[in-house]
């Protein structure tokens, strides 16, 4: 069986591998949604860098606006999520807010790069 996690892996456009070895989407879940918003937020904190071309690009506006994303799902699940999905949110949570002010105290203009 081909993990998910293989680096080697020959499925793009965000696909996995089943046990198959087909090219499938993830399965959805609560906590795949999570890291996909806190992706979306290092990707826009310049974190990570763009796949086509390379560039890290920052937009301090939709960096904020993934981390909102992520602060109303807090609120609006609030005893509604088990403990690993609970803990994983207000992990995510705190990490990509202190990336957010390290960003903005390194001096970066929030300005888009490209």
């Amino acid at each position: 069986m081909i993990s998910e996690y293989d680096q080697d892996c020959p499925c793009g456009d965000g696909k996995v591998p089943d046990q198959e070895g087909r090219c499938v989407m993830p399965e959805v879940t609560f906590m795949a949604f999570i890291m996909s918003m806190n992706t979306s937020a290092l990707f826009h904190l310049g974190e990570i860098a763009d796949p086509e071309t390379g560039e890290k690009l920052i937009d301090f506006s939709l960096a904020r606006h993934a981390i909102d994303t992520l602060v109303l799902l807090q609120e609006k699940t609030k005893g509604n999520l088990d403990s690993d999905e609970s803990e994983m949110l207000k992990n995510v949570l705190y990490d990509v807010k202190m990336r957010f002010v390290k960003t903005v105290k390194d001096g970066n203009t929030g300005e888009k790069s490209s």
